[in-house]
């Protein structure tokens, strides 16, 4: 394994723009070749719906809360029920005394956190408490050390739980001189996605054959170009809609962008997902598997340029 400065510290992520195109899959399998030659960190980015850990057979090594938003809370005892909270809440979030009740209360599921009441309360009634909005995690799986999140259902701050577990991952993998950082990305083009893109050197996107699949195709690319990040591009289930597969190169060309691999539908991946086995090693002679070999060699000649001689 080399040993890197901390500035040289690469990361690749993984998007889609779109839901159920097999980033993840293709994150196991990459975790898995990166395992059999330079060993890395991995983040698993998509903290509203954390998968890759279970297919991965990872063992928790640490578990920690996390806590992104703030609630009002009223002070019964000191509320003389003035109605300032009331008049100055956008969200409606403030409840009026009910039923003869000498206190206003705040209906926290409405509740955005932005303290308005506590400045506008005459009496200092009002107060705001740090709330958990989450938990995160540093795993250990067979490929490699795995750090990945859950945010609570309905909670806020995606966001700064990405930024936060990216962070210990980049300061893990400077601690204990791991070259690179693979990111298996959330969907979409949101916040999430913003913060798992930051800092990347380079993002493989995982487009596949069809109508949604290029409209959102061209939606990360747009995005990424703003934030000025290298992109390679590859088609996955390439055989089951060629002509999509070639609007997915006309529109990489059209960007100037090269597709760095095709992989072909295989139907052994529902089954190696239920053995918690990326499909390079459960069944590593298909011909998905070689696929995703061919990019995996791709994407480390990219990533670590001419230091991949020495991985």
């Amino acid at each position: 394994m080399i040993k890197t400065s901390r500035r040289s510290v690469k990361q690749c992520v993984i998007l889609s723009g779109k839901g159920g195109t097999g980033k993840t899959s293709l994150c196991a399998s990459l975790m898995q070749l990166s395992s059999q030659s330079t060993s890395g960190v991995f983040v698993d980015a998509d903290v509203d719906a954390a998968n890759l850990a279970l297919v991965t057979k990872t063992e928790q090594l640490e578990m920690h809360p996390f806590s992104g938003s703030k609630l009002a809370k009223i002070n019964t005892n000191l509320c003389e029920a003035c109605g300032s909270c009331y008049d100055v809440c956008r969200f409606d979030a403030v409840i009026e005394p009910l039923n003869g009740g000498q206190s206003y209360q705040i209906n926290e599921l409405i509740c955005e956190g932005c303290a308005a009441c506590v400045h506008a309360c005459p009496q200092r009634a009002i107060h705001m408490e740090v709330q958990q909005d989450g938990e995160w995690f540093h795993s250990l799986t067979p490929y490699g050390h795995l750090f990945h999140a859950e945010l609570f259902p309905a909670a806020e701050n995606t966001g700064k739980l990405v930024t936060n577990i990216k962070q210990h991952a980049k300061l893990y993998a400077e601690d204990h001189g791991y070259p690179f950082i693979l990111v298996d990305g959330p969907p979409g083009i949101g916040c999430p996605v913003i913060s798992a893109s930051s800092g990347a050197d380079l993002a493989l996107l995982v487009a596949e054959p069809g109508v949604s699949g290029i409209h959102d195709l061209l939606r990360i690319i747009q995005t990424l170009e703003h934030f000025q990040i290298p992109v390679m591009i590859l088609v996955n289930k390439a055989d089951l809609y060629p002509e999509g597969t070639q609007e997915i190169y006309a529109l990489a060309n059209a960007k100037g962008y090269k597709i760095c691999g095709e992989i072909p539908f295989e139907d052994q991946v529902p089954k190696a997902m239920l053995a918690a086995q990326p499909i390079t090693q459960y069944y590593p002679n298909c011909p998905a598997s070689k696929a995703i070999g061919n990019v995996w060699g791709k994407i480390i000649l990219r990533l670590m340029g001419t230091e991949e001689e020495d991985v």
